[in-house]
This record gives structure tokens, sequence and C-alpha cells, in this order.
């Protein structure tokens, strides 16, 4: 279990919530994960930024299009975590010749994690498929009925139901289940309930042996202190990969501290804490261009090696392969 003993010899030099640790860096090498597909569980980011989508020459490197993660299981059909701006693209990547079958686990209902439904080309196939989990809202309105009031006229060109392929809404809130992995048996998944500005679920996902967790948007406590809910730390407990949130610096949270989110530094201590092997700093501020993200991820990475862990940033394009 998560244990904070991890961190009985680590001195924090200030990054948790402070000045930053170690030197200016403005280029890092590519992380030891950022290979080619193979065999096995592949995770790619098709989406990284968090609040809104952006796009100029200052973020090429890491990306513009909001969250948007995909995973690909050997013979099974593939796992989407959120339905940002990045959906478009993992999309267009999808063979034309058969119908799209798949799953969304749906982290919540803002616009940047939706934005990329009804620009999903693989709906406008008849045959098509896609469940998506999503959290049970506070006000008791269902998922499907928030998404059919959403896209729909006079805010997008046509209703929900206009696309040809079919969408399943299943809502999940402290939950385990289970999906199809094909060869591998049955893929695990456990939801739980994390601090956001409303509801908000993390995942965990298990492949055999190889787990994933997925917490896009986390609130820290917003007095800095270094705390988490038992649910978040459920999800990350000795996970090969977690993608958490890195939205903030110290300084940016200290004036938006009740905004949902964290600093960088408050992912790779719950990564710490937890014993992830790895993690991927996700939903980068859109205020944070190539050269800060660049500076930003050497210096976490640095406080991530201090603790035995890797830690990177995610950008578009980048695959991470796991055992399976």
């Amino acid at each position: 279990m998560c244990s904070p003993s991890v961190w009985t010899d680590f001195t924090t030099d200030g990054f948790f919530p402070g000045e930053v640790l170690g030197p200016t860096i403005h280029t890092i090498p590519a992380p030891a994960n950022h290979r080619a597909a193979t065999s096995g569980v592949n995770v790619t980011f098709h989406g990284v930024r968090g609040s809104t989508p952006w796009h100029g020459p200052e973020i090429v490197r890491y990306g513009g299009n909001t969250s948007c993660v995909s995973i690909e299981v050997d013979g099974a059909a593939p796992i989407l975590l959120d339905l940002g701006t990045g959906l478009r693209y993992f999309g267009a990547q999808q063979p034309v010749d058969v119908p799209f079958r798949g799953t969304c686990l749906l982290s919540h209902l803002h616009w940047d994690h939706i934005q990329g439904l009804p620009f999903f080309t693989p709906l406008l196939t008849e045959g098509a498929h896609v469940t998506v989990y999503a959290p049970v809202q506070d006000d008791g309105a269902s998922v499907e009925s928030v998404f059919e009031d959403t896209i729909k006229p006079p805010l997008f060109p046509v209703n929900l139901s206009y696309l040809p392929g079919q969408i399943d809404f299943v809502e999940v809130d402290n939950d385990e289940f289970v999906l199809d992995g094909g060869a591998h048996g049955e893929i695990r998944v456990m939801s739980r309930s994390i601090p956001h500005v409303g509801r908000t679920l993390g995942y965990r996902i298990e492949v055999g042996s190889t787990s994933i967790a997925y917490l896009s948007d986390h609130q820290q406590p917003c007095d800095g202190s270094l705390a988490a809910t038992a649910g978040a730390r459920e999800l990350c407990d000795g996970v090969d990969l977690l993608i958490h949130d890195a939205q903030y610096t110290p300084d940016e949270f200290s004036v938006k501290c009740d905004w949902g989110h964290c600093t960088i530094g408050y992912g790779v201590w719950l990564a710490g804490e937890c014993g992830a092997a790895r993690v991927a700093l996700f939903h980068h501020d859109p205020s944070h261009d190539d050269d800060q993200l660049d500076v930003l991820s050497a210096e976490a990475a640095a406080a991530g090696e201090a603790l035995g862990g890797e830690v990177f940033a995610a950008r578009e394009g980048l695959t991470v392969s796991l055992g399976s």
C-alpha cells in the first residue's frame, strides 16, 4: 500500500511547493519510454493540454490539444481516456474498412474533456460503437442527457443522435468493472471519486500484471499541503504508469488554489508516496509553452529520480510501451 516511508530520506529542497529544484535546464533528452509501439500494452497521448486547446509555433513539440489518451492492448478494442480535442487525431488514425468499437473512461464532463466527441470521424460509420463510462452527476441528470443538451443546435450544427454510430453511456462512481481484453482475458478497471470542481473520477486500468492510473484533474489541498484521499491513493498504488495533473507551478497555484488542480510537485509527491514507477505529467496549462515545459519537466524529473522513479512530460504522439 502507499507508504510515507518512501520519503524518509528525501529532502524536498523547496520543490514541494516552493522554489524549483536544481539548475535551469532548457532541453531534456527523450525519456527512456519514448519509443515505438511494441506488443503488449501501448499508451499513446493524443491531447495533453488542460482547460482549452492552444495553437502556435511555441507549443509544437508538446502540442495544444486537450485531454485524450489511448490504451491499446493486443487483440482488444481500444480504451480511450477522455474525449478532448486530441480525439479527432486518434480517430483519423483508425481503419476505415471496419466499424470502430471501443471504450472511453471519461473523467468528468468539463468542455476540455468532451470537445472531441462530435469530431470523432469513426462515428460517421454505421455500426461504430463506443461505450462511455462517466461519473454519476450530483444533480441527478443523466450523463447521456448532458451530452444531448450540449451537442445540439444552436451550440452545435446537429444533434448527437445524428451521428450514425452508436454511443452508450454507463454511469459509475466508486466501482470496479471489467472490459474484454481478448487474449489477455479481463481488463480490470477501478474508478474512484477524486477532488476537482464537480464530480470527477480517476481510473486504474490493469491488464495482467500491468497497471495504469489516470488522474487528469486532481485538486491539491488549497493550503498547499501534501495530502491525498484514500481513493486517489488506491488508484495510484504501485502502478507502472501514473498519468497525473500537472497544471500549475507553485506561484500559479497560490492564486488558483481552488480551481481544481495541483502543482507539478504534488503529482511527483503522490507518485513517490504510492510507489508509481513512472509519472507522465499531463493536463499542461495553456500558458506553458514548450520552453517552459522543458524546464518544468526537467525539475520534476530530478525530483522523481531522487525517489527512484521516472518523471516525464507527456506530449502529443508519445507512446509508452508497457509489459503485459
